[in-house]
């Protein structure tokens, strides 16, 4: 592949992640947990990291998070920083987890490991915008969903992937 034809495809993914980002964020909660979400960019970040590597998955969700907070109208705000953390967190996280037991781990085991990282990045975050860690207590409510969750985005994942054209194939 050459490198144009990799930058185009890696746009498309961030275009993708970036509306993605952008439509949760306006959907209403799936349960009444504030801060729950499905984490539909994850998949793309899975993705990238499968295809293309953690460098560019990292690339990749930086800029959907950007995108998707320009969308929103929350660039540079709190839930701007919430979503960089989650999101550069979970992607390095998973990178290394792909990198270091996969095959052992599946991709879902992958996700669902993104998942935690994502919550627990986002926590500590917040600690550090409110100024009190006395908000690690709504930690195990949010790492409950992050089982459900990254096993939703690990399968849709996993799925894509198995249908994706192969290059030479």
């Amino acid at each position: 592949m050459t490198d144009t034809r990799r930058l185009i495809v890696l746009g498309l993914f961030v275009a993708v992640a970036g509306v993605l980002h952008a439509v949760e964020a306006w959907l209403p909660l799936p349960v009444p947990v504030p801060g729950v979400k499905l984490g539909l960019a994850n998949i793309v970040s899975l993705v990238v990291i499968e295809l293309y590597g953690w460098r560019q998955a990292l690339a990749v969700a930086v800029a959907r998070v950007v995108l998707g907070s320009l969308l929103s109208g929350a660039l540079l705000g709190p839930s701007f920083a919430l979503g960089l953390s989650g999101a550069a967190a979970s992607t390095l996280a998973m990178a290394y987890a792909h990198a270091r037991w996969r095959p052992a781990l599946s991709l879902v085991g992958v996700s669902v490991l993104g998942a935690a990282v994502h919550n627990l990045a986002q926590i500590a975050v917040a600690a550090l915008l409110v100024a009190s860690a006395a908000i690690f207590w709504y930690l195990p409510y949010l790492a409950l969903f992050a089982l459900p969750t990254g096993l939703a985005t690990g399968l849709t994942a996993a799925y894509f992937l198995a249908r994706l054209p192969r290059a030479g194939g």
